[in-house]
């Protein structure tokens, strides 16, 4: 189900059927380094995921992390979208792209979208943003869409040190 649209980019729910593409995702080095290792070994594992984790909270709570695909040629780049995290009490935006795609803006471009539509659609009074301290690239994200440095906690599940940053969508 197509969620949101930009300029070059269509953001859609994930199926079962983009399980290759999350596998390599999440498997990526970059995704390793600075997000974790999810344990997904498989496809099988991949599809599990997927319905476990975003088909889930997409169901349970009408958002979830949406898969940016190119609109020139439909090609899965990453992953962008809200997600509500157990131990935080409002919703994070997320955000993931292969490295190929780096530098190109998009998920800039995906990331200001989410935000208005978290804004204006699902009418959020703020938003959080996590990123681990050394990921220079999320941080200045983070903080060109206007979220502001809150806090370094260690969050579960593997209690990895985390920088939380908000920024205020309602009056």
């Amino acid at each position: 189900m197509k969620i949101l649209e930009t300029e070059r980019l269509g953001l859609r729910t994930i199926t079962v059927d983009d399980a290759h593409f999350y596998f390599e995702l999440v498997n990526d080095p970059t995704w390793l380094e600075f997000i974790g290792d999810k344990g997904i070994r498989s496809i099988d594992d991949a599809r599990k995921a997927i319905i476990e984790g975003p088909r889930a909270m997409q169901e349970q709570r009408g958002h979830s992390l949406y898969v940016m695909e190119r609109k020139s040629d439909g090609a899965p780049l990453g992953l962008c979208g809200l997600i509500k995290r157990d131990g935080l009490d409002d919703v994070d935006i997320g955000y993931a792209i292969r490295p190929a795609w780096f530098g190109q803006g998009y998920t800039y471009e995906a990331a200001v979208a989410v935000v208005a539509y978290a804004r204006d659609q699902l009418r959020m009074k703020r938003l959080l943003g996590l990123t681990d301290p050394g990921n220079a690239n999320s941080i200045r994200l983070l903080q060109k869409l206007g979220l502001e440095f809150v806090e370094l906690r260690k969050l579960p599940p593997h209690d990895r040190p985390t920088n939380i940053y908000r920024i205020e969508l309602q009056d």
